[in-house]
Parts: C-alpha cells; structure tokens; sequence
C-alpha cells in the first residue's frame, strides 16, 4: 500500500464494534487474566499490553502507523520530541562515550546534546553536515551515533545525506535522522540508509499544535547492525536489571524494544493514549496537509526575494539556494516543506517585523495549519552561545516562518505591511 492508504488505515484492526476511529484506551493497567499470562508478558513472550508508562492499545496503534509510513520496521512513542531524540541516542551511548551531531540542528537539540547530556558523561563533536568533510576525522572507538536533521530548524539546509551514511556504515555506525520538518510525505531517510528516524510529532504530523508528542522509528533489518556489533555491547550482554535479559538473543526489533523496556520503562517519557490518539487524527492527512505547505512556502520565498527591504532568504525550494539540488535530490516533487528564514537589515528591523504581523502569530511551535512568525536568537536558540549561533548560521537580524494554510494573498499582504 502507498504511504496515504497506510496512514489512514495501517495498525489498525476494527474488531468486535466497527469502530472507523480508533479507540482511546484511557487507562493505567490491564487484567492478564492468569499469572501465566501475567508472568509471559513480562518476559516478552507475550507482547500485549503491561501497563500504560510502557505499552497502551492506541499508542501501539499510532507507532505501527508512523512505522509504516516511515518504511520501518517498528517505532516507540514519546511524551515529546526531546524526548525521542534522549532515548534515540541514551539507547546508544553512555558515560565515556561520545556522539557527532550536526552544526546544523535546532536550538533545543544542540542543547541537549552537546550540553545537558554532558552530564551524562556523554561528549558530543559537532560536524558540518552541509559537506561531511570533517565527519570522518571525529570518529573514535567510542562514537556511538550520528545526529543529524534531514531539514534544520531555523537554517532550512538539507545536509550530505548519503555521505553521511556512507561514513557512518563504513565504521559501523548507528545514524539518527530527525524528520520532523520534512516528514515522510516529503522525504523517506529509511531510503537513504538512515537507521533511526525520531520526529516531534507535535509540529507537522500533529498539524494544529494541539498536543506534544515523539515517536523513535527503526529501520528494518537494523538488528544486523546492532548484534555481535562491538560498538553496543549493551544489547550483546546480560541486562542485569531485566533478570539477565540479552536483548540481542529475542527475535524482535531490538531498538525499539530496549527503549521501551530499559529506557520509557525506567524514566517515564511515556505518552499519553490520548495525545496518540490526537497525533492520529494529523497523520490521516499528513500528506495532503505537507503539500500545500510547500506550496505556500514557496510562493511566500519567492515573494520575500523579491522585497528591497530584504537581505537574504532560506528555503530549498527556490532554483538559487544552495541546497535546491538536494531537494530535487532527495524530497518527493523537490517540495521543501513550510519552514523557511529571512534577514531584514538588523536586529532592531527584525523585531519590528514581528511585532507588526497580523496573520503571523509570534509563536515558537512550528507545522501548525496557522502560520507562525519567530525570532530564534533570542527564543528557540537563546540557549545557544554566541559563537555557535554564528556558526550554525543564525544572525540576529534572522526570522523564521512557519508558512501555514492560509491564503497566500493574505500571508503576503501581512508581510508587506509589517515590513513596510
């Protein structure tokens, strides 16, 4: 089936009643019946539902639908996006050891990974994904996984996807896209050798800014990567706190499976069913939805490239930028998504802009069908010092649209007059 038919019905059996939505299971436990029962499903030969901070009906329905669409073999939900992107790698690396992820990210991303999980005695080396030249010099014995953005947030660039990969295989590597901004109606990482995806399911696949959510899919096949792999002797070796599990002995995705049972089981980034159920709703039109963002997105570009008041605009879409080629490269119909960036003159222009936008709401989600205006320097990427925003490429002066479903006309004509 195509992605459209399998995000409208994958996962999804209607059972007994008929129901054609999904129902919320809205609870904490589950009867096992027997002990028997009780006792296989802790030991995994049972896969039903445990408790709801590991395993819940709708929940399960929303990963196996985003697996699907992803072309995976199995994904894990999270309470958030940031917490995807923790379990992605703390399912990977640990104390001593260190992570590469790309210069390029969002502003929440850098943070964590290259500052709080410090704290976890986890380095992280930074890289330049637009050409990977330096990638390869960074890897060490105790790399344990490179991050990167299939479309950073706020620079719009699409990095060196198969040179990424092609590196990372080649010293046996475990790479983690974060597909938020492209989605999988855009762009298929699973294609492109990627081995994990992670998204914010709270931006484009939810589509109204009406819940918070992330979700962690595997590639199929990834278990051949990770068995007898002396990079993750972790899921090789006896897991002491699941009564000597080896987690690389059962037949069953084995990334997934380790978060959910070492990592959501333990920390508690657990989803709500009815936020899974919410996430639902948006992927049913995720891909109607990312094509007239693309659409919108770049008529709004082309217009902002237009205007003298204007130094410079990021979007992939427009035949001039830097990273066109990628798109027509790698996204579906070279459709680039609805995120895009601008420079005015100055830090003091920028803020002038944005607080005389009507239509633009002075927001800092991003994917929400109302469009969206932000300054990063001092909200998304506040946290970021000085001399890495330089490098990542955000300026003072720089502002970001979230290019929703709006008339552009309207879009167009609020710009204009909070420009001037």
């Amino acid at each position: 089936m195509t992605q459209e038919t399998l995000a409208l019905h994958a996962g999804y059996d209607k059972g007994e009643f008929g129901a054609m939505s999904v129902p919320i299971y809205q609870n904490t436990a589950y009867d096992f019946g027997t002990a028997k029962k009780a006792a296989d499903r802790f030991s995994l030969a049972d896969l039903g539902p445990i408790y709801t901070r590991l395993n819940n009906p709708t929940t399960s329905i929303f990963e196996n639908r985003v697996a699907a669409v992803e072309g995976g073999e199995s994904a894990v939900a999270t309470a958030t996006g940031q917490a995807a992107i923790f379990c992605a790698v703390a399912n990977l690396a640990q104390v001593g050891e260190n992570i590469i992820i790309a210069q390029k990210i969002y502003g929440g991303a850098t943070t964590l990974l290259a500052h709080t999980i410090k704290r976890f005695g986890i380095e992280a080396k930074i890289f330049d994904s637009d050409n990977a030249d330096d990638l390869e010099d960074l890897i060490d014995d105790k790399t344990k996984a490179i991050f990167f953005e299939s479309l950073s947030n706020p620079q719009i660039a699409v990095p060196d996807i198969q040179k990424i990969t092609r590196i990372a295989n080649k010293y046996n590597i475990i790479t983690i896209c974060d597909n938020t901004v492209a989605t999988p109606a855009l762009f298929k990482p699973f294609d492109h050798d990627v081995d994990v995806i992670v998204h914010s399911a709270s931006k484009y696949i939810n589509g109204n800014g009406s819940t918070l959510g992330g979700v962690v899919v595997a590639r199929h096949g990834l278990n051949k990567k990770i068995i007898d792999n002396a990079r993750y002797p972790h899921f090789n070796e006896p897991d002491e706190s699941y009564h000597g599990l080896v987690y690389s002995s059962v037949d069953l995705p084995l990334f997934t499976l380790r978060i959910t049972f070492s990592l959501i089981r333990d920390m508690g980034f657990t989803i709500s069913p009815n936020s899974s159920w919410i996430l639902l709703q948006g992927l049913e039109t995720l891909h109607i939805r990312m094509k007239q963002h693309s659409t919108n997105a770049l008529i709004i570009a082309k217009y902002l490239q237009s205007h003298p008041k204007v130094k410079s605009v990021s979007y992939p879409g427009l035949d001039n930028n830097q990273y066109n080629s990628r798109v027509k490269k790698y996204f579906k119909d070279s459709q680039a998504s609805g995120l895009l960036s601008f420079e005015v003159e100055d830090l003091e222009s920028a803020k002038s802009v944005i607080d005389n936008t009507k239509l633009f709401a002075v927001v800092v989600n991003i994917g929400d069908s109302k469009s969206i205006i932000t300054h990063p320097a001092s909200t998304t990427h506040m946290q970021v010092s000085p001399d890495e925003l330089a490098k990542s490429g955000i300026t003072p002066e720089l502002i970001r649209l979230s290019v929703g479903l709006e008339d552009t006309d309207d879009l167009i004509a609020d710009l204009a007059q909070a420009i001037g």
